[in-house]
């Protein structure tokens, strides 16, 4: 499928996802929310793509809104249910990031604002530059801090008490502290960061790819497990299958 913001290539089993508005600094439009809203639905039945890798074209990894093409369009009708429908859209891009199969690692090579700050979380790991900086900018232009999956997913990541700090303030996350805190998994030197992340998702490749959609799963369904035993089944469930499926794995 064409794409007109975003880019999709493939290496081997590893998808390229690239936001490809450099020039706007990968500022979300209308035509935006429809690619990755399209991107993201082909993947749920993508079984030749294992891992997917995010990445922003330029300098920024993504500056949220684009506010002169809005796509949540305030003029010409500013009714609560076209409001509503345009919140929609971006939120349902959140939930598609969480149902694809494949492991999604992000590429943070510059800012995150945002909406792209929510895209961040949604991905399963973030790998950034020291030129990066996580921002949920939505309280600091008069809106609820709480959007996009951040209330649920950030505190989740890094902890209630820091998600509270950042949500309510808006304050700048910068790399050393979003390593020390959890948000991302490494801080890398700016020209490292293809070769961490490509050699992260080659990793990921090596292993069975059945296997490496079922931990995602069980990953998702267990944050909110109401108990051990919960879990547990789910777990139980999964490996039963995974065991039926390649019985020589008992033999490793």
């Amino acid at each position: 499928m064409e794409f007109k913001t975003i880019k999709f290539e493939k290496s081997g089993p590893i998808g390229i996802l690239t936001l490809n508005r450099p020039e706007k600094r990968n500022a979300i439009n209308s035509q935006m929310l429809d690619d990755l809203y399209a991107f993201f639905t082909e993947r749920l039945t993508d079984f030749e793509t294992r891992v997917l890798i995010m990445k922003g074209a330029g300098t920024v990894w993504c500056s949220g809104a684009d506010i002169k093409e809005p796509a949540i369009n305030m003029l010409d009708n500013p009714s609560p249910a076209v409001v509503y429908t345009g919140q929609r859209r971006y939120s349902e891009i959140i939930l598609l990031m969480r149902r694809v199969p494949q492991p999604i690692i992000a590429a943070v090579q510059g800012p995150a604002m945002g909406a792209g700050f929510s895209f961040a979380l949604a991905c399963d790991i973030r790998i950034a530059t020291d030129k990066a900086r996580f921002v949920g900018t939505y309280i600091n232009i008069g809106l609820g801090g709480a959007d996009m999956g951040s209330s649920y997913l950030l505190p989740r990541l890094i902890g209630s008490a820091r998600a509270y700090r950042y949500l309510l303030t808006g304050d700048d996350i910068w790399p050393p502290e979003a390593e020390k805190i959890g948000l991302v998994s490494e801080v890398v030197p700016e020209g490292e960061l293809e070769k961490v992340v490509t050699e992260l998702a080659q990793k990921m490749c090596t292993k069975n790819p059945l296997g490496l959609r079922m931990t995602k799963e069980a990953l998702n369904q267990n944050l909110n497990a109401g108990s051990l035993e919960q879990a547990l089944l789910l777990e139980d469930r999964n490996q039963t299958m995974l065991l039926l499926a390649f019985p020589q794995a008992l033999h490793r």
